[in-house]
């Protein structure tokens, strides 16, 4: 996650990943030492019901009245 600069230092993704923030491909991810293939990495995003999704939507401008009600 440091990697692909979804967090800043490596506490800080590990926190994510146990509080449920982070999703590999369409399943939930608590375990941080959850193995990501090479070929995963393009799959990892944040849960569609996570705070921090849209917190970045809103700042990015690309949050969605209908995407809030999520």
């Amino acid at each position: 996650m440091v990697k692909l600069k979804f967090a800043e230092h490596l506490k800080e993704a590990v926190t994510y990943i146990e509080q449920g923030h982070v999703r590999v491909g369409p399943e939930t991810v608590t375990d941080p030492a959850f193995l990501v293939t090479r070929n995963m990495e393009d799959f990892i995003t944040w849960v569609d019901s996570s705070k921090i999704k849209k917190k970045i939507m809103e700042y990015n401008g690309a949050l969605d009245d209908y995407d809030a009600m999520i």
